[in-house]
């Protein structure tokens, strides 16, 4: 495993130890630390040909440490970050072929709408006519990163379902309703999705590298044979 990665996990798991005891400082300390090691791990194999992708990690990062303080208007300027980085990682997967991949699939793409009307009409009226507004535009943003994801496959998939739930029970605790363990989820579904995200890419680019060379032996040996 890369070494990046195994500190990402490191982090988290510290990160998540800190929620489930109660532990601010731990939180502090691991938190807005997890998108940036994604994003140097991101960048050490692949450099800048995912920048949209790395963006997104960083404006996570901001969010993240935003998310941590107290009050609605932090919570704001949290979604606000969170929304940009939903809308740079949608930019790289469009940049990968997404609309190509969506076009004829469109009841997958109702269901992501029915989808997305039911979380808005669930929490809107408890956020208040303000938050709800904030959170309705972020969350269209967040199913679109999530269908749009699917274009890379399985990992990008998942790492756009898991996104999708774990923003979902942040909208709960901000909606006031809460269930013991929630918290916990949060990080946990956020920490897996992030990662299956950053790295669906470079699993993506070595995918690209093994078929490239197939195919040229393929056309050689046809050609052998002609």
């Amino acid at each position: 495993m890369p070494p990046l990665i195994v500190a990402f996990a490191a982090l988290a798991a510290l990160d998540i130890a800190g929620v489930a005891a109660g532990l601010p400082p731990l939180e502090w300390v691991a938190k807005p630390l997890l998108a940036p090691v994604l994003a140097v791990h991101l960048w050490r194999l692949t450099g800048t040909r995912h920048l949209p992708v790395l963006a997104g990690l960083c404006l996570a990062a901001a969010g993240d440490t935003a998310l941590m303080l107290p009050g609605r208007v932090a919570f704001a300027v949290g979604i606000a970050f969170f929304l940009g980085a939903q809308l740079c990682w949608t930019a790289a997967f469009l940049r990968a072929g997404a609309l190509r991949y969506l076009r004829p699939r469109r009841r997958l793409c109702a269901v992501h709408l029915a989808g997305w009307v039911a979380a808005v009409a669930a929490l809107a009226p408890a956020l208040g006519p303000v938050l709800g507004t904030a959170v309705a535009v972020y969350a269209s943003a967040l199913v679109t990163m999530a269908l749009t994801a699917r274009v890379l496959g399985r990992r990008a998939t998942w790492g756009g379902l898991v996104f999708l739930g774990s923003d979902l029970l942040v909208g709960l605790g901000a909606a006031g309703t809460d269930f013991p363990g929630r918290a916990v989820l949060v990080m946990v579904t956020y920490t897996v999705a992030l990662a299956l995200i950053a790295t669906a890419f470079t699993v993506a680019e070595a995918q690209q590298a093994v078929e490239v060379p197939s195919a040229h032996r393929g056309m050689l040996m046809t050609r052998a044979t002609d």
